[in-house]
């Protein structure tokens, strides 16, 4: 690579001479430069040139240079005879031909002229890639045959270019050489006129200084004569410098050898820079593994012309030995069965070998630049890391276990070994860490600890072992600052089942009841048999006294159903159940097991079949949240669930223009609840999908209903809990039941919070989408209570908003809830939305929402909610 600046002004006369190219042709052209690595870059261009096609071009020429590259890699090649010579495989492969573009003739008659000029480049595999139609490439060469980049003229069709175009081309690359030429030669000058001439007394002649060095170093003119050669050259070849000098490679080596040697002469020539062609094992000795490397050096003169090659090869065996450790180290390294890490000195990891990966599941990417921490398996506390490093800085090495955890979460044992590298000044310079799996020791350990920890019968935690979980858990709890919850349980008279049915089948009922309550249980929960009825579960993750009450009823579930037994015989248990809240009822594992037995013997007292937790409060709300729950699950069994209709009228006229389904239960035993207390029960125990279901599917067929019978209503508004518009399969479900009921969609409108939307707006965007598509009318329910994302909104395929009745209330007399309404109106009409106001119940409020242009009301004033045979007789008043 010759360096030369090239002016800002020549690279503007050149962009005018690719211009004229372009215009004479109707094409396009480009100039792309190489550089010393052999990539290309953009260099000028003429105007319109499409970006994708210059970057198709520079994308082409690199890979052709990268290959070329790979096929000239440097050879391992003995330099002994001219047999193995023939075996070598560094043949030449060049992108262009080192030729000078004078004339069309020239180049139509000789080989170049079918590289040039492409007219159609689908009927060329090689230039496919780019896209093109029809190509021109030709080389811009240095006086000296060095490559300085191509140039290319182009266009999208086929054909288009031809004779007349590479004739342009040609003349266009003949100037660009001259300006490359002038402009080397000029800096040239520049440079002597700045060294100035210096007198030098005592001058060491070329052969003197050549002589000085242990490398062989030699220099052949630009017809392959070897002008001149040192006496390392003469001695490695074995010849005096009389029959060296005057001579050529093939004269000297053979014709094999010789294409071999000016093969890496027109190498460096062409790249214009020094470059290494060849790497080898000198003569047959090879047990000696003296390595040779030979560099060869393009000579050019002031002008920029070649003035011949220089050659010098040296010895790197030094080098190949290191390299050699190293290639042993790496591969070491790669191939080793236990994981290595290495960080650098502030403990962030620089490199991972391949069982690294495969023990932990962390791909090296994931891991560059981490901090070990990342592996952190939380069961070790700081102060075993704090003596870990204070350890290994003092010694520079640490061995020992450690639990670490994988990707995937799960947590395994290492037996690790940390060591200390040091630089040359003893400072800490890389900590390199070489562990093993030790999993399957472990898990030798734990069949041994088995039997001592765990239960022979049902396999579960014994006393002892569950000691030493809840001290654990509580652990984490504190660590956490989160609630444990320890719950004792009592299977009642038991000891009727063994004296009436033996102990084979008392130990059969007891091993099922352990998989039943223990299938009632999280993973990370822990369940254990302290004795021969006794079981104790520790609960961790909950939040509040009615998550351990709904987790309660988990377990209570397990009883409804009886134990069939060897013999045949169905039989049923029933236990007592005695709950304890870390950190309210005790901060270690003694007192809250104990306070949990306590609460057990009081569940049992009351008449077991019972639960009860140690703070009596507690037990009385948790029961009734328990009756409640129960209830609901059979609500939709017992028809106990049924819809009133709250009719919605324009403010204008007063027509009644649709209604709303309002879920109602009234349940045999605890009579009729509010909306307001069931359905976030319902949703905390995953029953609101099934209900929001039914009540879209009675609403749909009351519809239906109606319209059969001629009383037009115009549309029914049902309401959309949030964990039903996340679930992905409500549009189907929704499409399915307007089929199955035959309700039109036009019949029907969807009211869904605005809270909810904001939860997943892209997903809520979609699926509103496409129910409004089906004609299903949407409107944003309670607006104004939660947060609204305004570009979110916009974008919402919705057609009404519901002005909360929180706002509507004490208008107009509240400033504050009129300013609040006013501005809703303004805000939907402003969207194109209709407004709704919920809960009006004076005719002040009326009159107040008709001032200010508010579309639709419902509300006391208008009409409670009423059941279907009432809401007929409304109709037919309206």
């Amino acid at each position: 690579m010759i360096d030369v600046a090239i002016s800002q002004k020549q690279l503007t006369d050149w962009a005018n001479d690719l211009q004229l190219i372009a215009d004479m042709t109707q094409s396009h052209a480009v100039i792309l430069q190489a550089s010393a690595a052999g990539d290309y870059r953009l260099l000028v261009q003429s105007e319109q040139c499409q970006l994708a096609d210059i970057e198709a071009l520079i994308r082409h020429f690199n890979l052709q240079a990268h290959l070329r590259l790979h096929q000239n890699a440097t050879p391992k090649v003995k330099v002994a005879s001219s047999a193995d010579a023939a075996d070598n495989p560094f043949n030449e492969s060049r992108t262009f031909s080192h030729h000078q573009v004078n004339l069309p003739e020239d180049i139509r008659s000789g080989s170049a002229y079918q590289h040039a000029l492409i007219q159609d480049i689908s009927a060329n595999q090689q230039w496919c890639d780019t896209g093109l139609g029809s190509l021109i490439y030709l080389p811009i060469l240095w006086t000296s045959g060095a490559h300085f980049g191509v140039l290319c003229v182009y266009h999208s069709d086929p054909l288009h270019l031809g004779d007349r175009a590479l004739q342009l081309a040609s003349l266009t690359v003949n100037s660009l050489q001259l300006n490359l030429s002038e402009w080397l030669k000029l800096q040239k000058q520049a440079l002597d006129m700045q060294r100035g001439q210096v007198y030098v007394p005592d001058v060491i002649d070329l052969q003197t200084f050549i002589d000085s060095f242990e490398e062989h170093i030699w220099v052949k003119n630009t017809q392959g004569v070897y002008t001149i050669c040192n006496h390392s050259v003469e001695k490695a070849w074995e010849l005096p410098r009389s029959e060296i000098v005057g001579k050529t490679d093939e004269d000297l080596f053979g014709k094999e050898i010789a294409e071999i040697f000016l093969n890496g002469d027109r190498l460096a020539i062409e790249a214009g820079t020094p470059i290494i062609v060849a790497e080898c094992l000198d003569g047959e000795k090879q047990n000696k593994h003296l390595w040779l490397e030979t560099l060869k050096i393009p000579a050019m003169t002031s002008e920029g012309a070649l003035a011949g090659v220089i050659g010098m090869t040296r010895n790197i065996s030094k080098h190949k030995e290191v390299e050699e450790q190293l290639t042993l180290a790496t591969n070491v390294f790669k191939h080793t069965l236990e994981g290595v890490v290495i960080t650098d000195r502030h403990g962030n990891i620089t490199d991972v070998n391949g069982a690294f990966y495969e023990i932990t599941g962390y791909s090296r990417e994931e891991l560059l630049g981490q901090n070990p921490r990342l592996f952190n398996s939380g069961r070790h506390e700081k102060a075993f890391f704090d003596a870990m490093w204070n350890h290994l800085l003092e010694t520079g090495k640490w061995n020992g276990e450690i639990w670490n955890r994988r990707k995937d979460g799960t947590i395994f044992p290492q037996n690790i070994t940390i060591s200390t590298i040091y630089d040359e000044l003893g400072d800490v310079r890389y900590f390199v860490a070489v562990f093993s799996d030790i999993s399957a020791q472990k898990q030798s350990e734990a069949q041994l600890a088995h039997l001592a920890y765990f239960d022979p019968l049902t396999h579960l935690p014994n006393r002892m072992k569950l000691m030493m979980q809840l001290k654990q858990e509580l652990r984490h709890a504190k660590r956490l600052n989160a609630q444990l919850a320890t719950v004792f349980i009592d299977v009642d008279l038991f000891k009727h089942i063994n004296d009436s049915f033996g102990h084979s089948i008392g130990d059969e009922m007891l091993v099922e009841l352990a998989k039943r309550l223990r299938s009632q249980l999280q993973e990370q929960d822990v369940l254990s048999r302290i004795g021969g009825d006794e079981f104790v579960a520790l609960i961790s993750g909950i939040q509040s006294h009615e998550d351990a009450a709904a987790a309660i009823n988990q377990l209570r579930q397990v009883f409804e159903q009886p134990f069939v037994v060897s013999t045949g015989d169905h039989l049923r248990l029933t236990a007592s159940m005695g709950v304890s809240i870390y950190p309210d009822d005790g901060s270690n594992a003694d007192t809250l097991l104990r306070n949990a037995d306590a609460a057990m013997y009081r569940a049992k007292s009351e008449g077991r079949n019972n639960f009860a937790f140690y703070t009596e409060s507690l037990t009385k709300q948790s029961f009734e949240h328990l009756k409640l729950q129960s209830a609901l699950y059979g609500a939709l069994e017992q028809n106990a669930l049924y819809l009133m209709y709250q009719p919605k009228l324009d403010l204008v006229s007063r027509k009644t223009i649709g209604v709303e389904a309002l879920l109602r239960w009234n349940d045999p035993i605890l009579g009729q609840i509010s909306p307001g207390v069931f359905i976030p029960v319902a949703e905390k125990i995953g029953l609101i999908y099934d209900i929001g279901l039914w009540v879209l599917e009675t609403a749909c067929l009351q519809g239906v209903r109606w319209l059969t019978e001629g009383k037009p209503f115009g549309r029914i508004a049902v309401n959309v809990a949030g964990q039903q518009l996340q679930r992905s399969s409500f549009v189907e479900d929704v499409k399915r039941i307007l089929t199955q009921t035959g309700l039109p969609a036009t019949c029907l409108e969807l009211e869904v919070t605005e809270s909810v939307m904001m939860h997943n707006p892209d997903v809520a965007i979609r699926d509103l989408k496409l129910l409004g598509d089906l004609g299903i009318e949407l409107s944003v329910d309670d607006f104004g209570t939660g947060y609204s994302s305004l570009n979110y909104l916009k974008k919402l395929p919705i057609h009404k908003l519901k002005i909360d009745q929180s706002f509507v209330r004490d208008i107009p007399f509240d400033t504050n809830n009129t300013a609040i309404a006013k501005a809703v109106i303004a805000l939907g009409h402003a969207l194109k939305l209709e407004i709704v106001a919920e809960g009006v119940e004076t005719q002040a409020q009326a009159e107040f929402l008709t001032q200010n242009l508010c579309d639709q009301a419902q509300g006391y004033l208008f009409s409670r909610p009423l059941l279907p045979a009432d809401v007929e007789a409304f109709l037919a008043k309206a």
